[in-house]
């Protein structure tokens, strides 16, 4: 009897086993092999357990679900739904780079809003920068911190960069700052040989040789490389300081990348001319050394508001030229600056490519250089910026979108 019993438990397990991994299948087939798995079984195991266990194992009630046929369709479907997920993607990101590219491409690159450009705004304040007192590889003064600025960090002919420094404590107080030397060197390659000689130079702070006020705590320095022995040297001025405060050392470098040379010289007046197109300014000037320049000047209009950022870029013969500065239409239309505008903070240089330094600066030219007459806004187009190079941008983009679309077209059900 107790063979028979554990016989019957056996089958009974496999018959559960079978019952599991067919509902995991589901289908009508599952019902079928089932049956003629269990069918022709009759067991009697003498005691009302087991038997219980038993019927509730070879009765099951099966949840009707797909013909195991139908699994293939499944898959399909799932495959179909995943290749849509993934175009629906791609749509998504090739229509986000087309409509980016649309509304930054709506002005041309010489004509640009100045909200782009923040740090265009006041080309030619000082740099400003906070450093620690420390000597080379060496920790950190505690509590005290020295802030620099520099006018400039490009410089040609007898251009000059007015450094300045001041040591503080962690509440802003100045302190006491000793200067124990102070010297312009040329920078030179590993292995190279200096070819000028290190220049003492004279970093006070009495309110002479650069310095504003005396006895401020504010030390400075005029670095001028073409009247301090580096007028035929091109490449990069380094200005080295030791310093000491309280009998802690520290030392100190300001870079200037100088240039002997005069590209140009900058001739009287500015013009403008307004078309339908936009309102164009025109600087004049002296080239002397033919090439590619870069000139870029800000537009305010009448209330100081920095609106434009404009630039020339393109290659120039020697003589007289006139570098336009031009304002979009659209670009005026969109922000509707009150007239009239002012061209101000012009600055260019000569780009020399592939050698160091890269470019020879011209001299800036500071605060207004020309205020426009009034125009009304609707005499400008509204019209976007249409280029070769825009067309075939939008023309590349534009497939991306169109391939994406017709993926989801070919996913439809």
């Amino acid at each position: 009897m107790k063979t028979g019993a554990a016989a019957a438990l056996a089958a009974a397990a496999a018959v559960a086993l079978l019952l599991g991994w067919l509902q995991a299948r589901g289908g009508v087939e599952a019902e079928s092999a089932l049956a003629s798995a269990a069918g022709p079984t009759t067991v009697d195991v003498g005691t009302s357990a087991p038997n219980a266990a038993l019927a509730a194992s070879s009765s099951p009630t099966l949840r009707p679900g797909p013909p195991l046929s139908a699994l293939g369709q499944a898959e399909r479907e799932a495959e179909r739904q995943a290749q849509r997920v993934l175009w629906e993607t791609r749509l998504e990101r090739a229509s986000h780079a087309l409509n980016a590219y649309r509304a930054a491409a709506q002005y041309p690159h010489e004509s640009r809003p100045i909200r782009e450009h923040p740090d265009q705004v006041r080309p030619f304040a000082p740099i400003e920068e906070e450093r620690a007192l420390r000597m080379p590889g060496g920790s950190a003064s505690q509590g005290v911190r020295l802030r620099t600025t520099q006018e400039r960090v490009f410089a040609s002919g007898m251009e000059s960069s007015r450094v300045t420094l001041t040591l503080t404590d962690d509440q802003g107080r100045t302190l006491p700052l000793r200067v124990q030397r102070a010297v312009m060197k040329e920078v030179t390659p590993p292995g190279a040989t200096a070819r000028t000689a290190e220049v003492a130079l004279a970093v006070n702070d009495t309110g002479t040789q650069g310095d504003l006020v005396a006895g401020d705590g504010t030390w400075s320095a005029l670095m001028q490389p073409g009247a301090q022995g580096f007028a035929s040297f091109a490449g990069t001025v380094r200005l080295e300081l030791n310093l000491a405060y309280a009998g802690q050392p520290g030392f100190l470098y300001f870079d200037l990348v100088y240039s002997p040379e005069q590209a140009a010289q900058w001739l009287p007046g500015v013009r403008e001319a307004a078309t339908a197109a936009g309102l164009d300014f025109f600087v004049k000037a002296q080239v002397l050394m033919p090439g590619r320049y870069v000139v870029t000047g800000r537009i305010d209009d009448a209330q100081g508001q920095p609106v434009a950022l404009a630039q020339f870029n393109g290659e120039v013969g020697a003589g007289a030229v006139e570098f336009r500065l031009p304002v979009h239409g659209k670009l005026l239309r969109d922000l509707a600056p009150a007239f009239p505008l002012v061209l101000r903070d012009v600055e260019a240089f000569l780009l020399k490519p592939d050698t160091f330094p890269d470019r020879v600066m011209l001299p800036r030219r500071m605060g207004e250089q020309h205020r426009s007459r009034s125009y009304a806004l609707a005499s400008f187009s509204d019209a976007e910026w249409q280029s070769d190079e825009r067309t075939r941008y939008i023309t590349e983009l534009s497939k991306d979108v169109a391939e994406a679309q017709d993926q989801l077209r070919r996913l439809q059900p």
